[in-house]
């Protein structure tokens, strides 16, 4: 997952196996004579927490194993439980070492009547194979911030959502997709003893959300926006603007990056730039859906774009923080009433 480098040139995007070594650091608007912040629910960085290791609990929720269907059956009913209207996408894929697995896409809508829509999208699943692991490269692995973190703080802002009265619902509907079939793609830098049955057959990355531009759910669905939240749990992660999200997401990402600041995040949200990478949101792009990317980078590491635990036995529950999960859910549900 999310291992090349999406640069521009000549209006295309091409891959490269590196991170961009160039980082645009700008100054943090200030906020002394803006006017006041709409009311927002308060997220609950205690809940998005035990959601994190509630699904940790279940195992690996690695496709065609029963850990990965129990997971996925508990998020419709919470999901349901929360009264909103869920959908399922079962699909069926073949991945890098010639695997064919059984998975699904979650569809849960808050406000479904609403026409104005921002979607909040994530992956469900875990990579089968901690391959960057020093010594565990074939064990399975935990995703506790590669996967379950982001699903957390999107159960947790429909869950917010979901008890405010009407006078205090946003102006906007609200879907959050959770793909899956994510992070069993081929990395080259780790798996070079293995064969990539998918190459030249397209991205062996993002198969959920690859099936789901392709076959939209609802069909014809629209959003005005998408926020991708990715690797969002972890201790003294950073957030960089990604090149992908500036180019085709601009105002929502100003809209997003802004209202961290306001609300005293920019430990997290740096007001810097970095090159573009492969990550649900180029499919969610292509779809139609302007898609910004929050995700875990090193932003000052020429040669490694992220943290030692990706990948790795190392992502497990005791790297989850609490503020972490704090900053990227009260900031994405306050820019949901920042319209």
């Amino acid at each position: 997952m999310k291992l090349r480098i999406l640069a521009a040139l000549a209006g295309l995007f091409l891959l490269t196996a590196c991170p961009s070594p160039k980082l645009t650091e700008t100054e943090a608007p200030g906020s002394a004579a803006e006017t006041p912040l709409p009311k927002a629910p308060v997220f609950d960085a205690d809940s998005a927490y035990a959601f994190t290791a509630r699904q940790l609990a279940f195992g690996p929720r690695v496709p065609n194993r029963p850990a990965h269907v129990a997971c996925g059956d508990w998020l419709v009913k919470k999901f349901k439980g929360w009264g909103l209207t869920v959908q399922e996408q079962p699909f069926t894929a073949m991945t890098f070492d010639g695997t064919q697995i059984r998975a699904r896409n979650i569809v849960a809508r808050f406000q479904p009547q609403a026409v104005r829509r921002v979607a909040i999208f994530a992956h469900w699943d875990t990579r089968p194979f901690a391959d960057n692991d020093k010594t565990h490269k074939n064990a399975p692995m935990d995703g506790a911030s590669d996967g379950a973190s982001a699903v957390a703080v999107a159960l947790e802002m429909a869950r917010a959502l979901s008890q405010q009265p009407d006078s205090l619902a946003p102006a906007v509907g609200v879907d959050f997709i959770l793909f899956d079939a994510e992070d069993w793609g081929y990395d080259a830098t780790t798996q070079a003893n293995l064969k990539n049955q998918l190459e030249g057959a397209g991205d062996s990355w993002c198969l959920g959300s690859q099936y789901w531009a392709k076959n939209l759910l609802p069909a014809g669905y629209k959003a005005e926006y998408g926020v991708l939240l990715d690797m969002v749990g972890a201790r003294n992660a950073r957030f960089s603007r990604e090149q992908l999200s500036r180019e085709s997401a601009r105002p929502a990402l100003d809209k997003i990056w802004n209202t961290a600041a306001r609300l005293g995040y920019t430990d997290q949200f740096l007001f810097r730039d970095m090159g573009g990478i492969t990550d649900d949101h180029v499919y969610t792009n292509q779809a139609g859906i302007p898609t910004v990317d929050i995700i875990d980078t090193l932003p000052n590491n020429a040669t490694e774009l992220f943290p030692a635990y990706h990948h790795s036995i190392d992502d497990n529950l005791k790297i989850i923080d609490r503020r972490t999960l704090k900053a990227v859910g009260q900031t994405v549900t306050q820019a949901l009433y920042v319209e």
